[in-house]
């Protein structure tokens, strides 16, 4: 039963540059209303900058990742490893498996969302355990640490609420295995670094519309320019509008999103960044929870794709605003003071219908009904000062980073109960939508508390050799929460130092070998029997492996083996009065990854990576069933030689089969399944292309998730159109 108080705030109360052709020319008129709006979006945040001009000496290095990549078809789009240590290394030269997302390859295969992103990505399952909520997973245990930039924010309240647009990032990089070094805590799945765009110094523009399946419509624009005649001061803004009905019924999500970046260089080695992001979504007949799995006799259920739980009134909205400041000190030599200041507020408001039990097969009685309102205020505040540099010794160079990171949390959520919650459902109306709006008192619930982390950490790599190097490091971290959480305390203090030992040695001129340790400690949010938090999880982590350059740097080739010990880890154990309550358990997962990326010949660029694990208990039984053993990620594309304005190209994602066996002893299987997607996109004259995009081609049926003890089914087969206009 999904009532997933992983931590309250998380989930509601009981849930869980050539001249413009004739064509373009046309097409940029009738496009003029969408960009002189995102001119005034970015006009205005350039008036919170402070625009000092400056002579024409070379900006303050940026010390996050560049793409150093020669087209845009992403030929080599490999770039730093700082994502996993915050050292300006390449990632031949990182003890750890990356992954990094292009924006070549979202914009080719409309990876519009995170959630898109991260499913067609090396080692990670995407959990949909609702409409609008989402957990993720790699190696085997949640994905909880999430970097904006290079800035770790903790991940206090547990999963990913609404549908988190990738139109404001440039790339987005996938760290795997625990990675203490650049996050605020240890865990052993993986680490998200999402990079934001950035402004250009040369006029740049783009306009995209989109239609697809199910009436969905998708405006996009991204302008960015000089704000003064040196060019001291640059400014970008993103906007993007869309909505669209569902392959479920009822279902019906609108998302806003809007941003400004006003980037000002102060003196020849100060540059000063100050941005703003904001998301809206709302959505109407989201589901809370999903669909049950299976019948009171044990035989699964086969619902109709389309098959949604929620009520004619249900709604969910979220809204999502994020500013930040960014000051980069260049401190002379090779060094770089980095500071950065963020600010977000999470705001969700619910209107929401829960169906939860165990069907009878032959009547369809068994489910009983919880309406709920819920309204949830999450505000975070995070500081991050980071030094970077070169360090000379022993006649050799040597890289180092040394910083500190304090953050604040506070969740003021409340939950209004609905008259007739628990009461059993009708035949008639538990998945017709029918089931009629109640009065919302009877009965409130909800949380109120604050999380502060104060981390410290240093890493170094010494150039012991030109053949050897060795990356070492620590982070300290001491948590703190305070208040209470439907009912219950949810005070807990933790703090833990841990290391991080890693060494690459070049066994050719373009291979290295190479292998990482580190401990993991990781505070945790989820509450035993008795409503008291789990003690933190503890553990190590281990990554052993090989990485190489081909084809002259243009592909990148990676194979590791990892081990992982967890102890302590959260498991749902069962349910008291509506809420789940968890059980810490050993666990250990060892598995191989392969990867490939880069391009393969002129014009053809490929990516695949496979993820073999197993995971296994305290007793050397097989635990977290749920998740599938074996993972391929897959994708291609293809610019034709005989017709270079064509590119074709493809994406195939495979997963062995996963399983949920709850504690009443039924098990529900997702057997194994391929989703396949294509896309085609044409270039009309120098300024305008037109795509289709095809997704899940073979029209197959399988259900989102197992991460709960219901779960619905993923979108069928969909196409999309779109026209794009770039200068």
């Amino acid at each position: 039963m999904p009532r997933r108080i992983r931590s309250s705030a998380s989930a509601p109360s009981a849930a869980p540059s050539a001249a413009p052709s004739a064509v373009s020319r046309r097409r940029s008129l009738r496009l003029q209303p969408l960009s002189l709006a995102v001119s005034l979006a970015l006009a205005q945040a350039g008036g919170h900058a402070a625009a000092a001009e400056a002579d024409a000496a070379p900006e303050a290095a940026m010390p996050m990742v560049t793409v150093s990549g020669s087209n845009g078809d992403g030929a080599r789009y490999a770039a730093s490893g700082a994502s996993a240590s915050k050292l300006d290394i390449s990632l031949r030269e990182t003890p750890q498996s990356i992954s990094q997302i292009s924006r070549a390859r979202m914009d080719d295969f409309k990876l519009n969302s995170v959630n898109d992103v991260l499913a067609a990505t090396t080692g990670v399952t995407v959990e949909k355990v609702e409409t609008d909520r989402t957990y993720y997973t790699a190696r085997g245990f949640d994905i909880v640490n999430f970097q904006y930039d290079g800035v770790g924010i903790p991940f206090v309240f547990g999963n990913v609420m609404g549908d988190l647009d990738t139109a404001v990032y440039e790339r987005i990089d996938v760290v795997r295995g625990a990675n203490g070094l650049s996050a605020s805590t240890g865990n052993p799945s993986a680490t998200v670094n999402y990079l934001r765009k950035r402004p250009t110094a040369q006029l740049q523009a783009s306009a995209e519309l989109s239609a697809g399946s199910r009436g969905k419509r998708r405006a996009e624009a991204d302008i960015s320019a000089p704000l003064n005649a040196s060019g001291s001061v640059k400014g970008r803004a993103v906007l993007v509008q869309q909505q669209a009905d569902s392959h479920l019924d009822r279902y019906h999500s609108e998302k806003t999103v809007g941003y400004a970046i006003v980037e000002a260089k102060l003196a020849a080695e100060t540059v000063l960044n100050i941005g703003h992001i904001s998301q809206d979504n709302k959505t109407k007949g989201g589901m809370w929870g999903a669909l049950p799995l299976y019948y009171t006799d044990g035989s699964r259920t086969d619902y109709a794709v389309g098959t949604n739980t929620s009520a004619d009134w249900s709604r969910w909205d979220t809204r999502n605003n994020t500013s930040f400041v960014e000051l980069n000190q260049g401190l002379g030599g090779d060094w770089l003071l980095k500071s950065t200041l963020s600010h977000s507020n999470l705001a969700s408001r619910g209107k929401m219908f829960y169906v939860y039990g165990v069907p009878d097969k032959a009547s369809g009685t068994g489910l009983f009904s919880y309406p709920s309102i819920y309204r949830a205020d999450n505000r975070q505040t995070v500081l991050d000062v980071n030094a970077s540099g070169k360090l000379a010794l022993g006649g050799r160079q040597h890289e180092v980073s040394v910083g500190a990171s304090w953050s604040r949390s506070r969740l003021n959520d409340l939950s209004l109960y609905g008259r007739g919650r628990n009461t059993p459902l009708s035949t008639a109306d538990d998945f017709t939508g029918a089931y009629p709006e109640p009065l919302f008192d009877d009965g409130s619930d909800g949380s109120r508390y604050e999380d502060k982390r104060k981390t410290v950490y240093a890493a170094v790599r010494l150039n012991l050799a030109d053949q050897l190097k060795l990356l070492a490091g620590f982070n300290s971290t001491k948590a703190d929460s305070s208040g209470t959480a439907y009912g219950v305390s949810a005070y807990k203090k933790a703090s833990k130092t841990t290391p991080y030992l890693g060494a690459v040695y070049d066994l050719a001129p373009n291979l290295s070998g190479y292998a990482s340790y580190t401990k993991i400690f990781n505070p945790q949010s989820e509450v035993d029997s008795r409503g008291q938090p789990l003690d933190p999880v503890m553990g190590s982590n281990a990554e052993l492996g090989l990485k190489a350059d081909l084809l002259e740097h243009k592909l990148s080739a990676t194979a590791a083996v990892f081990r992982v010990k967890q102890n302590n880890t959260a498991e749902q154990a069962g349910t008291i009065n509506g809420r789940n309550y968890y059980r810490g358990i050993n666990a250990e997962s060892t598995g191989v990854e392969l990867e490939l990326s880069g391009q393969l010949a002129r014009g053809w660029t490929a990516s695949a990576g496979m993820t073999r694990l197993s995971i296994k208990d305290g007793a050397g039984q097989a635990t977290r069933v749920y998740v599938p053993r074996t993972l391929l990620r897959s994708s291609t594309s293809y610019r034709l030689a005989s017709l270079p304005a064509l590119k074709i190209g493809a994406s195939l994602n495979w997963q062995s089969e996963a399983k949920r066996a709850p504690e009443d002893g039924f098990v529900a299987r997702q057997p194994a399944y391929a989703v396949l997607g294509l896309m085609a996109n044409y270039e009309i004259g120098n300024n305008v292309s037109v795509a289709l995009n095809l997704d899940n081609v073979t029209d197959k049926k399988y259900l989102s998730s197992l991460y709960w003890n219901q779960a619905y089914y993923a979108a069928p087969r969909s196409a999309s159109a779109s026209v794009k206009w770039t200068y």
